[in-house]
């Protein structure tokens, strides 16, 4: 059976704003002929699973609007700084929303958030050699950040927290499920950190 070039014949631009666009694409099918999918495209993210000396992860819970809920998430962000080191990226957002620094940082996973309509990208590493940032240079939180709620759990228990169905983030899923298993083998499977992004 042969491959078939799925191509692009044309976009059109639905919505544009500081987070992400919509656009309407018409692409080529498989069965022959044309269909047009609706497509999300945005800044990409990076997460971090922050591993202690003791095995414990930190997890933080907020506010997602658009599932009118609080969330148990992974520090994690956007890469909104043009041109910076994903690593760089991953230790700021750690900084910021866990008042955490990491001396080593590995690449967990990589992941497609939900390919069906966004391109979006989250590469998820693993951070270890942990300080707490001084409560002076702490970062000022705001907005959904405000009331962060940051919890260290043991990563065995915070994997009973995904099978139990209270950790829905697919970011976290993937991420803290990587890092056990990781964990399991030794950290053999861990790959640099500088390893080229998927597009």
């Amino acid at each position: 059976m042969s491959a078939f070039a799925h191509e692009t014949r044309s976009r059109t631009e639905r919505y544009t704003g500081p987070i992400f666009s919509v656009f309407t694409d018409e692409v080529t099918m498989s069965g022959g002929g044309t269909a047009h999918r609706d497509v999300v495209v945005n800044k990409n993210a990076v997460g971090v699973v922050a591993l202690d000396e003791v095995g414990r992860v930190v997890l933080i819970k907020q506010y997602r609007h658009p599932v009118g809920e609080k969330l148990w998430e992974l520090p994690a962000g956007l890469r909104d700084v043009a041109g910076e080191d994903l690593v760089v990226t991953a230790g700021r957002e750690l900084a910021e929303e866990a008042d955490i620094t990491a001396r080593r940082f590995d690449l967990l996973v990589d992941l497609h958030t939900s390919p069906g309509f966004s391109a979006e990208t989250i590469r998820i590493f693993l951070a270890r050699e942990l300080t707490p940032v001084p409560e002076e240079e702490r970062h000022a939180r705001k907005d959904e950040e405000a009331d962060i709620e940051i919890c260290w759990v043991d990563l065995d228990e915070a994997v009973a927290m995904v099978l139990r169905g209270e950790i829905t983030n697919a970011a976290a899923v993937g991420g803290l499920l990587s890092a056990a298993r990781a964990r399991d083998d030794g950290w053999a499977t861990l790959r640099p950190a500088g390893a080229s992004p998927l597009r």
